[in-house]
Parts: structure tokens; sequence; C-alpha cells
């Protein structure tokens, strides 16, 4: 059986493209004692890839050059000599980037296709919705009647964030780069307002405007001029969750911008930056509780599927122009 790999054949300077990706062929063997062959169904894509395309340290190791991209993958088990597997059986791992794969079970988690999508197990019920489950609930702390700030709102962890942030009672403003993703913050997923940022002249005004109350959490999965606009509006004892930077993940130079220490410390804030497996021993209750609200109706998600092994390049790139909403997956397979 012939398999497709997609490899990193190059490093990217700034903005990924096309050209840093290689796409092969090669052929995958059955599996031997206590092996399973998987299929991809789903392979996702997300923005802390790209910090593993480059060679700096990182709380991740970096891809290695001509070896396959990896991620989080949904895939069936077509054939186990495995003996916690069986064939049919639908497992999430972290597996490269290949239509089929053999695994020695290391890292494999079987999913149940009854409580929810496949495809759900790689957003809300996966790595964003833990991330935007533990980031802010564990550090955020909200309490009713707050004013919580979400930049990259109609991405896979701000939606969520924002849902999460209405169900404590907290008022809830979103910050996304189109009219279409403002109206489905606000319409679909109960925000309270919204700003376009790839449309507002002055985003200082804006946030005064939609926070007049000012800013008690801030969960930033942007960073860059839109986190420095909402530090002006903190509040006393306001909580700042560093989840993601996408906006200067392409530099190729370090950034100055505003000293927030100063404001940090008269405001009395807090800023804290995480990574979601910090919390891994907490992951089972806020899976419970995901898809307890996901069960009720209470959590509301939406995805971007392109169709495709060979889409994936192309459904990672759009990352960084900001063509997802929701969690952005390719779909390989029925």
């Amino acid at each position: 059986m012939n398999s497709k790999k997609i490899l990193l054949r190059s490093r990217p300077q700034g903005m990924p493209n096309e050209s840093n990706f290689e796409f092969t062929e090669q052929e995958v063997s059955s599996p031997a004692e206590g092996e399973v062959l998987l299929k991809a169904l789903y392979i996702s894509v997300d923005p802390y890839m790209r910090g593993r395309m480059s060679e700096t340290k990182s709380y991740v190791p970096p891809y290695k050059l001509h070896e396959p991209i990896s991620g989080g993958v949904v895939a069936e088990v077509v054939e186990s000599r495995h003996s916690k597997y069986k064939s049919g059986d639908n497992v999430l791992g972290n597996l490269p980037w290949a239509t089929y794969t053999l695994s020695d079970g290391n890292g494999l988690h079987k999913i149940n296709p009854n409580l929810a999508p496949l495809s759900y197990h790689l957003g809300i019920l996966g790595m964003p919705g833990l991330t935007a489950y533990c980031g802010l609930l564990f550090i955020g702390e909200p309490k009713q009647g707050e004013t919580v700030v979400v930049s990259g709102a109609a991405g896979a962890v701000g939606m969520v964030v924002g849902q999460i942030a209405k169900l404590k009672g907290c008022r809830v403003v979103g910050i996304a780069g189109s009219d279409e993703k403002i109206s489905y913050l606000k319409e679909q997923l109960g925000f309270d307002e919204g700003i376009n940022y790839k449309t507002t002249s002055n985003m200082q005004e804006a946030l005064e405007k939609a926070c007049p109350e000012g800013v008690d959490i801030y969960f930033d999965n942007v960073g860059g001029e839109i986190s420095d606009a909402v530090y002006t509006l903190l509040n006393n004892f306001s909580r700042i969750i560093i989840c993601g930077q996408i906006a200067l993940y392409n530099v190729t130079s370090r950034p100055t911008g505003p000293r927030v220490e100063p404001l940090l410390l008269t405001k009395k804030s807090l800023m804290k930056g995480f990574i979601v497996s910090d919390y891994a021993e907490r992951f089972e209750e806020a899976s419970k509780e995901l898809a307890t609200w996901v069960k009720a109706g209470n959590l509301k998600y939406e995805e971007s599927i392109a169709e495709g092994f060979d889409k994936l390049p192309e459904a990672f790139l759009g990352l960084f122009k900001g063509e997802n909403i929701g969690k952005q997956l390719v779909k390989v397979a029925e």
C-alpha cells in the first residue's frame, strides 16, 4: 500500500509558502506485532506549527527538514496487531501528515464516534477546546459581570473562550478580521460586541466604546498592535492570558512595542503565558464539561473543512490570512 506524505522541504523566512512543502509517496508495510496501520480521516492545521517550521528553540522541538510535518490527526485503524486496538477503531494522535501511517500505539487515544462528530475531537473536544477552557477558567477566573476581550475571536480557541465567558455571566467583546466573522460572533454565539480590526482605523477608540467599564480579562490569541490597544483599558486586578501571538509568528526581526511593565504594576494585573499541556491533569474534567455543554447546545462550534490531502499546505497558509472561521481542518478520507 502506498501512502502520500508531506515533508518540510525548507525553513521559511517570514511568511511560509508552498515551496516550503514537499509531496512524496512511499510504500507502507503491514503492521508488525504490536503495531497498527492507520488511515487518516481528518488532519488539523494550527498556528503553532509555524514555530516548529523554524529552528528556534521552543516548547516543542522543530520539525526536521525532509521529514513529515506532524500534528493532530483523527484516524481509523485499518489493520491491527496491537492488543489495545482493533480494525475499525477511531483514534486521535499526533501523527505525520500522511494518508496512511504505522504506529506502535504510543500517544494514541480511542475516541467515541457517538459522542460528537469525529472532527470535533480536533476542535472543541480537542486541543482548541481544552486550550480555551483551561486558559480562561484556570488563569482568567472569570466572575459575573466582568468584561472579557478576546482577540482572534472567530478562531477555534477564541469562539469557545467567548461562549464560556458568557456562560460565566461576563460581557464579551470579540476582535476578528471580517464583518462576516463579527456577525457570526454576535448573532450566533452571543458575543455582546465585535470589532473588525481590518476596517477599524482607531482600535483604542473602538475598544473604549465596546468596553465602557474597561477590561477585566484579555484572552490574547494575536499580540501586536491589537494587544497594545487593549492594554490601555485594563482595570485593576485584570488578567491577561497569553495563548497565541499569530500577528508576530512571521516577523523576521523582533518588534519593539509599548513597555507594559509599568502598566501591569500600577493596575496590579496578571499576565501569564501558557501551553495547554500545562494542565494535562485537568483534561478529564475539562473534556467532560465541554462535552456536556456541546450536547446541551450551550456551546456552538464552527469548522472550516478543506477536502483532500493535497489541500493541507493551502489550508495551513490560510490561517495567516484569516480565511477560516473556527477550526481549520482537512478531510482526507471518509
